[in-house]
């Protein structure tokens, strides 16, 4: 098994329909400027390598990055990272983190998995799961099954997430483990949610 680097596992979500967020590929650091005079300010910014798997606990990802000065910070400590083959450069998108996630369980085939982002899924186990292919209405129970459904509802007066665009990324995801056999595991994590839409911004792929 391999795991495919950020870009071309980008490329595989949105050749499926998976909103991305917009990136610009630097192998130098003169390069990263470029791209940050385009996407503007705060940006994020992310590794290209294939020996690296979970990028944030090897200081692959930056966000937040406010200008030139931190961003070629970033450059240079991710251009010391083991298979550095350049980085993508992201502007930041705001919203609830959500993760999808699947793989080839082996008793039952393709199974998606959904919940919120960061330490609702690694520490209190709150997602849903479902074999695939999933329907809308699958999709939609799968929301409304998690414990933090209150999050994406609006808690607190923060603006409700856009559940059909939720339920698209599900829809399209499942779709995706159906026909690229090749994939036997997969983490789009986070999503970033708002009330107008659910837009990827990171993924990772082993095949």
């Amino acid at each position: 098994m391999a795991v495919l680097n950020i870009l071309d596992s980008l490329e595989l979500a949105k050749k499926y329909g998976l909103k991305t967020a917009p990136f610009q590929v630097a192998k130098s650091e003169e390069d990263a400027m470029k791209a940050a005079q385009s996407t503007g300010y705060p940006l994020a910014m992310k590794i290209i390598s294939p020996k690296i798997s979970h990028k944030t606990e090897k200081g692959g990802v930056k966000i937040g990055l406010k200008n030139e000065e931190e961003l070629k910070n970033a450059f240079r400590e991710m251009q010391a990272l083991v298979g550095f083959e350049g980085v993508l450069v992201q502007p930041m998108v705001f919203g609830t983190e959500i993760i999808i996630g699947g793989k080839i369980d082996d008793q039952f085939g393709p199974t998606i998995l959904f919940g919120l982002g960061g330490i609702f899924v690694e520490v209190l186990k709150d997602y849903s799961l479902r074999i695939c292919p999933i329907t809308r209405s699958d999709a939609r129970e799968m929301i409304h099954e998690i414990k933090g459904y209150a999050v994406l509802a609006g808690a607190r007066g923060k603006p409700q997430a856009n559940f059909k665009e939720i339920e698209n990324a599900l829809l399209n995801t499942s779709k995706l483990l159906m026909k690229e056999k090749q994939v036997k595991e997969l983490d789009f994590n986070p999503l970033m949610v708002n009330e107008k839409e659910a837009v990827c911004v990171d993924a990772r792929i082993i095949v």
